[in-house]
């Protein structure tokens, strides 16, 4: 068996044209959503990121803009230009693009973006809301996941789902997310006992946790849909992911690619939260 190459690229370009068809509706109506990206220092990785989600927006149709912040720009000085874009009305969205330098508290910075614009999901009253079923704002990337999987139509009540990677971006909103869905969800992380005995029942497999690579053939039960979330730099300059492409698409039935996997589809949810923002923050539903 060969595993079906899931094109995380062009998912994300269907998926991104129905957020367009969305984002239209509201600016018929004269509301233009918008979102707004504060980066702090230089990070490489953290500006193609933010340019890769700039580049999306501007592919959908709406408004965006970077706030590009020195490395040391005080805490007090961040949250101040967070409370002004709370309040600005243009601004339907906010992504603090991680990580942020070693002096400012983290958890600080999202807590104080307003709730209705914490479109990253990571504010805690979106945590708890995902707890209980009833988030506005799935994170992006496990958000991306989930569609991925509806639009292959891989089957999720019923399934054991294991998830390798307990991070509070991905690993434990996705487990959140399939359990609603109905799925019988194991949670497991790198320092799992016998990790094998785990992922080996695993229908769905999504794993995200940072070690290029870890996953082998031998973890992937025959037949298993295997989403791969991470992306690493290996020293011959080469992009991989947690999962050992080459030995696992032989095992799978089908296969996310590093890159052009989960990737696309994280910025492409991110441009859909920001539309959902605009329709909630404008009392406009997308059957209006």
């Amino acid at each position: 068996m060969t595993a079906t190459i899931i094109d995380g690229k062009k998912i994300s370009e269907i998926v991104r044209e129905e957020w367009k068809e969305r984002a239209d509706k509201l600016k018929a109506k004269g509301v233009l959503p918008g979102l707004a990206v504060i980066i702090v220092g230089d990070n490489p990785a953290s500006k193609l990121y933010v340019n890769n989600k700039i580049k999306a927006c501007h592919d959908v149709g709406l408004h965006s803009e970077v706030h590009d912040l020195p490395e040391d720009i005080s805490e007090k000085m961040l949250l101040k230009l967070i409370d002004e874009l709370n309040q600005a009305k243009k601004i339907n969205g906010i992504l603090v693009q991680l990580p942020l330098p070693k002096h400012i508290d983290e958890n600080k910075v999202l807590e104080a973006i307003k709730q209705d614009k914490d479109v990253d999901g990571f504010h805690l009253y979106n945590v708890g809301a995902l707890m209980t079923g009833n988030t506005v704002f799935p994170p992006c990337t496990p958000f991306g996941v989930m569609r991925m999987l509806s639009y292959c139509d891989v089957p999720i009540a019923g399934q054991n789902a294991v998830v390798v990677g307990r991070s509070n971006i991905v690993g434990k909103p996705m487990a959140m997310l399939l359990l609603q869905e109905d799925a019988t969800v194991t949670i497991c992380t790198s320092k799992t006992k016998d990790l094998i005995s785990h992922t080996k029942q695993a229908d769905i497999l999504v794993v995200a946790t940072g070690r290029p690579e870890m996953v082998k053939a031998e973890h992937v039960k025959e037949g298993a849909v295997v989403i791969d979330v991470g992306i690493n730099r290996l020293e011959s300059g080469k992009l991989a992911g947690d999962v050992d492409f080459d030995e696992v698409k032989e095992v799978a039935s089908m296969i996310t690619p590093v890159p052009g996997g989960v990737g696309p589809m994280t910025i492409t949810m991110l441009v859909a939260n920001t539309v959902m923002a605009a329709e909630r923050d404008s009392g406009n539903s997308p059957s209006d």
